[in-house]
């Protein structure tokens, strides 16, 4: 199961996903998620459904690798969607026990269910297609306004783009650990919900040990060579705005543009 969690891996391709610029990434994904929680019917969904497929396609991320990330939240849409379906009144389907399902529920349990898959897979996508180094510039970039008012933008993004490359790090991390256990003889995978819970709390102290030696040895590691924050710094790679980034950015304002004028006229 810590396996299949995805999120924070970088998959390097030439695609043109790959080639925008990270401010625009940053930007579309913004712009898809509001299209995504502002669509509100099946018609809508499925416009930005087909845009979250245009875009999977043109960046080549393999359908399987974004299936495999998915697995995790397959218990917790199971049990969002059968929620929605039994406790929305409307026209009932059939009844259990005095518990009934309806067919405003069914569509309820659709749409959110499929607005969770979606929100997920687009975060994934930003995540696959970009470097953390590429995120942290992005982030930097586009916040640069807020330090007129005193925020640390430097710093935030430096916690944020540490913390999503790490993401993996502790998985692998945890799961030998987990390995090392097994081999001496405990046991994560029979019981119930509780007494498997029970179970993971031995991993917690070897598990932040093993956090917090990352996190001293990455301060050693940048105060030796000199890191330093705020204003001075220098980038190997500059970011600079080209035609595809205004392109894209166009296409995504008209996605949302539609999908707030479909929701204005109630379809």
């Amino acid at each position: 199961m810590l396996k299949d969690i995805t999120l924070g891996q970088y998959f390097p391709g030439d695609t043109l996903v790959h080639k925008l610029d990270p401010r625009t990434k940053l930007i579309l994904t913004m712009v898809y998620l509001i299209a995504l929680f502002t669509a509100n019917s099946l018609l809508t969904l499925g416009m930005v459904a087909l845009f979250l497929i245009l875009v999977i396609g043109v960046s080549k991320v393999k359908v399987r690798q974004m299936m495999k990330g998915l697995r995790p939240l397959i218990f917790i849409l199971t049990i969002t969607g059968m929620l929605n379906i039994f406790i929305t009144p409307g026209e009932p389907i059939f009844t259990i026990w005095r518990i009934t399902a309806t067919w405003e529920g069914l569509t309820r349990s659709v749409i959110l269910v499929a607005r969770i898959v979606m929100m997920v897979m687009g975060t994934f996508i930003l995540t696959y297609t970009t470097t953390p180094m590429a995120l942290t510039d992005g982030l930097e970039r586009l916040m640069r306004p807020l330090k007129r008012i005193r925020v640390p933008v430097h710093e935030l993004t430096l916690i944020m783009s540490t913390a999503l490359r790490f993401i993996p790090t502790l998985i692998e991390e945890t799961d030998k650990i987990m390995s090392a256990q097994k081999a001496r003889g405990a046991d994560f995978e029979t019981g119930n919900l509780v007494k498997r819970a029970k179970a993971l709390l031995p991993l917690l102290v070897p598990l932040f040990m093993s956090a917090f030696r990352r996190a001293a040895e990455l301060a050693d590691a940048m105060e030796s060579r000199c890191y330093h924050d705020g204003e001075g710094r220098t980038r190997l790679r500059q970011l600079k705005f080209e035609r595809r980034d205004v392109l894209t950015c166009l296409v995504g304002a008209l996605l949302l543009a539609v999908i707030i004028s479909l929701v204005v006229m109630g379809l």
